[in-house]
């Protein structure tokens, strides 16, 4: 019985400690784990700040719009054997347009429809699925070929045009016909899914 005694005692500081070292680890990995999360909202606020801060909802994607075209200007300023700077550049601007169609198509485009400028709205979004071929077009080509710039100059004036559409005529135009209130909601939701994306 004495033998029992021992052996069923061991077990139970063994199981102490191993319970020690899980309780560690649990604490460790929830530690890291808000660390983590921590990070991942502090990065999303830091790349959605300046959206946020540029002011209404129009002269935030105005401000979205210099952003992207600095993007195509460093972009243009490459030559055949930048590849690598072309690469990052491309995956710079393809994450900043996403963010940029989610909070319009999202948000803009359908308070577009409601203030009753449904050709416009449907007009935007139909360039913004062109917008997305440029960018597969201009992932899937060698970075150092003869093309790949054309392409990337022929994808700027598009999208200037599509840029300037927006700032000169639609957003205007709607923002006139809103309310202070509805803006100010606009300019809110239109952050929040900048903020998903970010």
């Amino acid at each position: 019985m004495a033998t029992t005694n021992t052996r069923t005692r061991k077990p139970a500081a063994k199981s102490a400690a191993t319970e020690t070292n899980y309780g560690a680890l649990a604490g460790a990995a929830a530690g890291g784990l808000a660390l983590g999360v921590l990070a991942m909202l502090g990065r999303k606020a830091a790349v959605q700040a300046p959206t946020a801060l540029a002011g209404d909802w129009d002269q935030a994607l105005a401000a979205e719009h210099k952003a992207v075209l600095k993007l195509f200007d460093a972009l243009q300023a490459t030559d055949s054997t930048n590849t690598v700077k072309r690469s990052v550049l491309l995956t710079q601007m393809k994450h900043a347009l996403a963010k940029h169609a989610l909070e319009e198509e999202n948000v803009i485009y359908p308070a577009l429809r409601e203030a009753g400028e449904v050709a416009g709205a449907d007009e935007l979004n139909a360039e913004h699925g062109y917008v997305k071929q440029y960018l597969y077009e201009l992932e899937n080509m060698p970075n150092n070929s003869d093309q790949f710039l054309t392409t990337v100059a022929k994808f700027r004036a598009d999208i200037e045009d599509h840029m300037r559409e927006e700032e000169e005529d639609l957003f205007p135009r709607v923002k006139a016909k809103l309310s202070a209130e509805k803006n100010k909601q606009l300019t809110l939701a239109m952050n929040k899914e900048g903020f998903k994306l970010a």
